[in-house]
């Protein structure tokens, strides 16, 4: 059934939930199979329901699970339900702020935490806690409330809300012109070769998997993005380092890690949950095992955030401990180090 004999019958309105255009390159692939590359927190089911129940549409027209997906194509999943990303509940969940004031606040995110709701995250997330928190939140470009910049789930620190307008304004062009301040530390993998560097290369959606980021160093594709690196400590087959970071794409710090052969310790999405360096003794194996249960996510903490206030001007700088998760994994690794030498 196509678009247009469907807009003869009586019908709801349809909102839109997702819209992917397949590449150049896209091999024939079975629209469910394909949906589940580019659908965070998606399941073959629900996929294959939506599909059963009409949702899914290819260049306007319903089809089946089995539709095979083609280069060009335009793919939207549509509901009669506004996505839920857009009904924010308030929720009282406590926030860990580490500083207020009548213009803005700056929270500190435990690792786990969504930021704000999207795909199979509706409730529970920073945004719901902040709508609670505070009245009237300006939104950002995107419709977030308050959100200047965002920091992963998994990845723990410092976050800056704008509470008014002209706060979200000033505070969002500081972060445009890479005039904010911002420090993460990082666990990788392997013992980097220089104390310290400057990683370079356009950030872009991986063209195979749509979850993932990579690099584009010839820079014709994605956006520029540039991470300073620091070796704070070197603990045999992993290192700590310090991050900081001239723009803030997505998955930065975690893909610039990668593409210099440095994967982040236990980050899954970029193949970190594996052992990446080291030796073949099942002890070992055991030691990184029990590591990994230790830091159950990947080793970032957005440590240090600075900038100018919307008002004053004054600089400002917040500091941010290592949570307990992550110092505790640093810990197993130096005693490990030590007993290596």
């Amino acid at each position: 059934m196509c678009a247009d004999q469907n807009l003869e019958e009586p019908q709801e309105e349809l909102y839109e939930h997702h819209k992917i255009s397949a590449a150049k390159g896209q091999e024939p692939l079975r629209v469910d199979k394909f949906l589940m590359n580019f659908i965070e927190n998606a399941t073959r089911n629900k996929i294959q329901k939506a599909a059963k129940d009409g949702n899914i549409w290819v260049n306007n027209q319903i089809v089946k699970q089995n539709y095979k997906v083609k280069a060009g194509d335009e793919v939207r999943v549509l509901f009669t339900h506004p996505p839920y990303e857009f009904l924010l509940t308030p929720e009282n969940i406590p926030l860990d702020i580490v500083y207020e004031d009548e213009v803005l606040l700056v929270v500190n995110k435990p690792a786990g935490m969504v930021v704000h709701p999207g795909h199979g995250n509706y409730s529970g997330t920073l945004i719901n806690a902040l709508v609670h928190h505070v009245e009237n939140l300006p939104n950002n470009s995107s419709e977030r409330p308050g959100l200047v910049h965002r920091i992963d789930k998994d990845t723990s620190g410092l976050l800056v809300v704008a509470k008014t307008e002209a706060a979200m304004t000033y505070l969002s062009k500081q972060f445009f012109e890479k005039t904010s301040e911002r420090e993460y530390i990082a666990l990788v993998w392997g013992n980097l070769a220089d104390d310290e560097g400057t990683i370079e290369g356009n950030l872009a959606r991986h063209p195979k998997n749509r979850l993932q980021m990579a690099v584009f160093p010839e820079g014709d594709e994605g956006k520029e993005a540039v991470t300073h690196y620091k070796v704070l400590e070197r603990l045999g087959y992993v290192t700590l380092v310090s991050c900081k970071l001239e723009t803030g794409r997505t998955h930065q710090i975690r893909v610039h890690m990668k593409y210099i052969g440095h994967t982040l310790f236990n980050d899954e999405r970029y193949g970190g949950d594996k052992i990446l360096k080291g030796t073949t003794f099942t002890k070992y194996k055991q030691f990184v095992e029990n590591a990994f249960k230790i830091l159950p996510r990947q080793a970032l903490h957005a440590k240090t955030l600075g900038f100018k206030h919307p008002v004053t001007g004054e600089p400002m700088q917040f500091n941010s401990e290592i949570p307990d998760d992550m110092q505790q994994c640093i810990e197993k690794w130096r005693k490990y180090a030590q007993h290596a030498e």
